[in-house]
């Protein structure tokens, strides 16, 4: 947030934004000097582009940026590392309901993920306009940066110990109780699932349970899957599969964001978190295929295959959320790579087996500019989980509808009668865009906490 600034400086020039249609409109009200310098730059208002504008001494007065609409949460990210290095302000007229999608772009136009290797030039300054919500703002910002720099840290400074160590650290912010159940213990206090994924590792498996109070509000439980990284197991995945898996904890790390988001923004809920955190590792004590497992609901489990493991600690954490009889469940995880077929890389499906709670996250996706996409918990296909000696699969026989198979999976663990939403998503930028550099990213957060926002006013009124 050090790139956004409480006031301007001698230097400060203001950037207005200006629609394709509204720019002849616009150059009317302008001097002569400036609509022929806009028409000789070739400046259109495209979307995504700006250009500098002269005054009579040819040095810079206004930056022109050309939107699409003016309340693009992504049509001010490119500005801070195409601009020269100075402070910059908000046209007044930008609308009060654009101005914090504007600042959160800005914002997020300056990440970088810096912790091993130097940014190559500081961004451009943006001094905070007067009608920006901070804490909103702010909330939002760190929410998402969180995600990022968490997926982006490599396995070999962010396994199971360091990501229990991370929801600690934002618990302690909030005045939260964390607890943590590693190795041996998750077998005396039956969570077997996640304990048969993780023994393989020399890093412990562990159970991340934090608890935040905010009054007697309605019961929230948050879920993430927190695979540090995942090599397949015994059914290896190849090279170019292993590539990009020390993103597999990106489930986790959207749930300690929404919980983040929840905390800082001192819902009236009674919220808790929990991740399972482990490594899926080959040794010789890694679970194996036909294996039959043990989960802490009491069904049993066959192993019909060691890379569908990420369902399997996910199912020991749902079975422990029904514990507390919850009003609302959510759960976030890089589940499937049918999920990505379907939908591509940037838009997470929506699992729910509530109608409302779907209805509300896929409104608030629209809303927030960040969209999902619902799938359907397809009954039909359920019977492909069947297996002869236990009392499911982990896995279906046939290649189809993996995510939905995946989802139908986890819900057979979630709490009974209970609002419950699950997202698949990928986590992942595979491609630079204004705002959102290659690398992990956090996909329906914002709409997750808006959406919960609402639901929270609704239930507390």
């Amino acid at each position: 947030m050090e790139y956004l600034v409480d006031s301007a400086d001698a230097t400060t020039l203001p950037i207005t934004p200006i629609a394709p249609d509204t720019l002849k409109g616009w150059l009317a009200g302008q001097p002569a000097r400036v609509a022929a310098w806009v028409h000789s730059s070739g400046f259109t208002a495209k979307a995504g582009t700006h250009t500098l504008v002269p005054d009579d001494n040819g040095e810079v007065e206004r930056v022109l940026l050309g939107v699409e609409r003016r309340d693009d949460i992504w049509a001010y990210a490119g500005l801070p590392t195409a601009l020269p290095s100075r402070r910059y302000s908000l046209d007044p007229e930008v609308e009060e309901d654009a101005v914090n999608r504007a600042v959160v772009g800005w914002a997020m136009g300056c990440y970088a993920f810096d912790r091993y290797k130097k940014r190559e030039a500081e961004p451009a300054q943006l001094v905070w306009p007067e009608s920006a919500d901070r804490a909103t703002v702010r909330r939002t910002v760190e929410a998402c940066t969180l995600v990022r720099d968490l997926i982006n840290t490599p396995a070999s400074d962010l396994g199971p110990e360091e990501l229990g160590e991370a929801v600690r650290a934002e618990g302690k912010r909030y005045g939260a109780k964390t607890q943590v159940i590693a190795g041996e213990q998750l077998l005396k206090r039956n969570y077997p699932a996640i304990h048969a994924v993780g023994r393989a590792s020399a890093r412990e498996p562990r159970l991340v349970d934090l608890r935040w109070s905010n009054g007697e509000g309605p019961r929230i439980t948050i879920v993430g899957k927190g695979v540090c990284f995942d090599t397949g197991g015994l059914d290896l995945k190849p090279a170019s599969g292993m590539k990009l898996m020390k993103k597999d904890m990106g489930g986790a790390a959207h749930a300690l964001a929404l919980a983040k988001m929840v905390m800082g923004a001192e819902l009236p809920v009674r919220l808790r978190l929990l991740i399972p955190a482990v490594e899926n590792s080959v040794s010789g004590d890694a679970f194996r295929p036909q294996d039959i497992i043990q989960t802490r609901k009491g069904l049993t489990v066959e192993i019909g295959n060691t890379d569908a493991e990420g369902r399997l600690v996910l199912a020991d954490a749902l079975a422990e959320a029904e514990r507390d009889k919850p009003d609302l469940v959510i759960d976030f995880a890089t589940l499937t790579g049918a999920a990505r077929s379907a939908l591509g890389p940037d838009l997470p499906a929506l699992f729910s087996n509530d109608d409302a709670l779907a209805k509300r996250l896929l409104d608030a996706g629209e809303r927030e500019q960040d969209p999902v996409w619902r799938l359907p918990l397809f009954d039909p296909y359920r019977k492909w989980l069947d297996s002869p000696v236990a009392d499911l699969n982990n896995v279906a026989e046939g290649p189809f509808a993996g995510a939905i198979v995946a989802a139908l999976f986890l819900r057979e663990f979630a709490p009974k009668d209970t609002p419950w939403a699950h997202f698949d998503l990928m986590g992942w930028n595979t491609a630079a865009k204004p705002g959102r550099p290659k690398g992990g990213e956090a996909m329906s957060l914002r709409a997750a906490f808006a959406a919960l926002n609402g639901w929270v006013a609704e239930h507390t009124s």
